[in-house]
Parts: structure tokens; sequence; C-alpha cells
């Protein structure tokens, strides 16, 4: 559905994005993660059609997305930063995507408007901050896109608006097909909703993986051996990161879990315990290993 190869961009002599490359499958929803300044919005912006890429391809449903209004038609993409017609109503946002957009479908958008709750009389630039984020949901999910691209979707709404409009986001994925690009920076979020996650930093993608699968390698073990001697265990795990806490052994270990805890048990430790290991901390140790600047952040 979405096709990246080989991209780079670049801003005069300021290198974005060198060499990426990741493919997001039909039905499926990818978490796009990186540090500050990664490349993140420009990559997306560059998936919207929004920038051309200096080399390399971007396709989306198997078509160059660039000057593609075809394309463009079964797409939507909500940036961060929000823009909507100066002085515009709900309604009168809402004509315009009408006519903007082939397949808006007004039952849905009447569907939808019990959800929201929202004033339509009123103008959008009077709203909060979290309330311009629901207007531009109920436009976008009114359109039925095919690709719906979210930059920091969630940012500035409550926790009951954010399950909403998950549901709704996970209802059309059901129901549709619908393919979801999302950058966030509240990794917790992204595990709750996607299948797929890619790590971007400093404009190169680290790694892409099947979020399950991306869990199967990486452990977070406490260990204890009689004689406090857990540093033999050094020759015989991946260990990216260790801190000890009294006489216990904080351990981040690569690995199929398989063969870490037949490892460590040939020690007979004193304590041994697999503890849950969260996409936010994973993110941390890959970043780490990448050179990262991190300090101290296990939990």
């Amino acid at each position: 559905m979405i096709e990246v190869k080989h991209v780079d961009k670049s801003y005069e002599k300021e290198k974005i994005l060198t060499h990426v490359s990741f493919h997001v499958k039909k039905g499926s929803i990818y978490g796009l993660l990186g540090s500050n300044g990664a490349g993140k919005t420009t990559l997306m912006r560059t998936i919207a059609g929004i920038l051309k890429q200096n080399t390399g391809t971007v396709r989306v449903m198997d078509e160059p997305i660039f000057e593609n209004d075809k394309i463009k038609q079964r797409m939507v993409f909500l940036p961060d930063a929000l823009y909507f017609l100066p002085q515009y109503t709900v309604k009168q946002m809402a004509n315009y995507y009408r006519g903007m957009y082939e397949n808006w479908n007004e039952e849905r958008y009447e569907r939808l408007k019990p959800l929201f709750n929202l004033n339509e009389n009123k103008k959008i630039s009077q709203f909060s901050k979290g309330m311009q984020r629901q207007v531009a949901f109920w436009l976008s999910m009114s359109v039925m896109p095919d690709v719906l691209i979210l930059d920091e979707p969630f940012d500035g709404l409550d926790a009951v608006m954010r399950k909403k409009i998950k549901n709704l986001i996970f209802q059309d994925v059901a129901d549709r097909e619908m393919t979801v690009l999302i950058s966030s920076h509240n990794l917790r979020e992204v595990e709750d909703i996607c299948d797929h996650v890619g790590i971007l930093h400093n404009g190169e993608l680290l790694l892409e993986r099947d979020l399950d699968d991306l869990k199967e390698d990486i452990h977070k073990v406490q260990v204890a051996l009689k004689g406090g001697n857990e540093q033999i265990l050094e020759s015989d795990l991946n260990i990216i990161y260790q801190e000890r806490r009294g006489s216990v052994l904080l351990l981040i270990v690569k690995g199929s879990e398989r063969e870490v805890s037949r490892t460590i048990n040939r020690f007979n430790p004193v304590v041994y315990d697999r503890l849950p290991l969260t996409l936010e901390e994973i993110f941390i140790y890959e970043m780490g290993g990448a050179g990262y600047a991190i300090e101290n952040v296990l939990v």
C-alpha cells in the first residue's frame, strides 16, 4: 500500500533523510518512531505527496504519489500543526471537504456528529486545541480515506476522546482495510494501536519490525547468582544494558527467550525473573545503541 525505497531528502546542504526504505501493508497500522529532528515529519510529508524526495521512490497504492491527484483523493494527512481556512465554521469547513473529496460520505459525517458533539456553526479558530483536533478527525474520517497519515494525532485530546477516535480508526482498519501511518512521541499509545514499527534516527531507519516479533527478541530480566558473580553471564549473553540494584542485576538482553532462559538457568540463579518490557524501553535501548545520549531511564 505504501512503499518507500532508498529515499533521500535534503534542504539546501542539510541532509534530512538518507536511503530510507520501508513498506506499509494494506490494512495495517504502522508506527513511525524517532528522536526529535529524526526526519519523521519530513518523511510523512513526502509520503503524503506534499514534498518531493531528491532521490528514491515513494509509491502509494502502486503509484508515485507526488502531484498524483487521483491517489491523494483517497488519502488524508493530519499534520501536527493543524490548519483550517481562516474564519471558517465547522459547517463551512465540511462544505469545503465535501467539494474537494469525491468519496466524502455525508451519512458518516452525520453519524459522527454526536460522537464529537461540537457546534457546527462555531468558528474553528474559537475552539480549544483539543477541539480543533476533534474537528480534523471528524472531517477526515468522513472522507473515508484508504490511507490515513497521522503526525502526533492525539495531542491535546482527553483520555475519553482518544479512546473514541482510536476505536473509530480500528473500525475502519477492520471493516475497510484502511492503512494507517502514525507518528507519535507517546510510545505507550503507539504500542496500543500499532502492529508494525520503524525507528528513524538522524534521517536513517534503524530498524523495521513487527511489534510482536520485536518484543520476542529483546528481554528485560533480573538475576542474582550465588556470590554475586553475575558478570560471568556477560560472555554468554548479548547484554545491551545492565544496572545493579542491591544484590540483583537488571539486564536488557537480546536473543530468543528460550536461549536466554537456558543460559541463565545453567548458572543456577538464586533469583531469575522476566519483567514486562514496553515499546518505550525498546525504543530507548535501540536509540542508545545508535549513540543517542540517554540517561538512566529504566523503570
